[in-house]
């Protein structure tokens, strides 16, 4: 059998590419316009990216075995339940930046895109320096446990709501483009032009333009920066935690990217079933210490030869096990009511 640079046969990347391709493309058809997206709406097309997923597993079960599938599939539900915390930041950022709800989409859309461009960058660094041997694990490893600690002080805290105009990104794109401080419909940027006919209205009397400049940046444009480079920073975690399951970049590639192209449509559920997924964010953190363990038996395994490592099979089971009881213990111990979020 033809095997490619990546350890595949031509028609598995075939196969992944086609899927990958076409799912963009239908979710771009499917969600244009600028309405909010309903929870069953967004129930149901959870459901179709899952069954997706889950068909590019069985394909790889049936050309490639059953080790192959199962690292996929725990590569792909530690990504999901990895990004749950990360989408958790995205409605801070949309509640400051009072995005509506009928364009937090759009910004999502182009989120997902930049994100599956960078997460296929960091794991071919990633995987790439595994070359390099061991001692690469042990790195990701207190990578991955210093988060899990991080986040485990963090979450007893009530933490203020952040303030993203000292977010970096942010300071960054406001020196890059002058700034428009309304949001003009589902545009990132305005022209001049454009906006020398909006400062003569009398809601925006009072209001200048930069000297300099012929587009001006909206705030759903910062909006945008703000979330991406926050995904960016959250790969620097969830990359390393994913390798742990399989070396293979195919593997862990279309593992994350399966996962990533149905967040848009999980940020809504999720944002509807927030205040009942209460305990979610303790089987995050678990999970974050299991693979900081995984990745250090599997460095000390090849520095030392303890023959103690954990397997495909156990890995799945121990992601599954760990999402259920995080999400029946939100079901069974629901924690207080908490204040909605006052955007800035």
């Amino acid at each position: 059998m033809e095997v490619t640079n990546l350890g595949f046969p031509p028609l598995t990347l075939a196969v992944f590419i086609g899927l990958a391709l076409g799912a963009v493309l239908l979710d771009t058809v499917t969600h244009r316009g600028d309405k909010p997206v309903s929870l069953a709406n967004a129930s149901i097309w959870s459901v179709f990216w899952v069954a997706i997923s889950l068909g590019f597993a069985a394909f790889l079960y049936v050309q490639h075995g059953p080790e192959v599938a199962s690292l996929f599939v725990t590569g792909y539900a530690l990504e999901k339940v990895l990004s749950v915390d990360n989408l958790f930041v995205f409605m801070a950022i949309f509640a400051w930046f009072k995005v509506p709800d009928g364009l937090r989409h759009r910004v999502l859309y182009w989120g997902i895109i930049g994100a599956i461009v960078f997460r296929g960058v960091f794991v071919a660094i990633g995987t790439g320096l595994l070359a390099f041997g061991p001692w690469v694990e042990v790195v990701f490893a207190v990578v991955v446990g210093w988060t899990a600690v991080m986040m485990l002080r963090s979450g007893g805290d009530e933490e203020e709501e952040p303030d993203y105009s000292s977010h970096m990104a942010y300071r960054f794109a406001k020196k890059l483009f002058p700034v428009w401080p309304k949001l003009h419909g589902n545009q990132f940027f305005v022209s001049r032009k454009v906006l020398e006919g909006e400062i003569q209205k009398p809601e925006n009397a009072g209001m200048t333009l930069a000297v300099k400049g012929g587009i001006f940046a909206t705030p759903l444009f910062l909006c945008l920066v703000v979330a991406e480079v926050s995904d960016v920073l959250f790969a620097f975690d969830s990359v390393p935690a994913v390798i742990a399951v399989s070396r293979e970049p195919l593997i862990v590639y279309s593992a994350m990217l399966f996962a990533i192209l149905g967040l848009r449509t999980l940020y809504f559920v999720l944002e509807a079933l927030k205040r009942y997924l209460v305990h979610l964010e303790k089987a995050v953190i678990a999970l974050l210490f299991f693979i900081a363990i995984k990745l250090g038996l599997n460095a000390t395994n090849h520095l030392f030869e303890h023959g103690y490592n954990i397997g495909a099979n156990t890995s799945l089971l121990i992601v599954m096990v760990v999402l259920v009881i995080g999400i029946v213990a939100s079901l069974l111990f629901p924690g207080k009511q908490q204040a909605p979020i006052e955007p800035n």
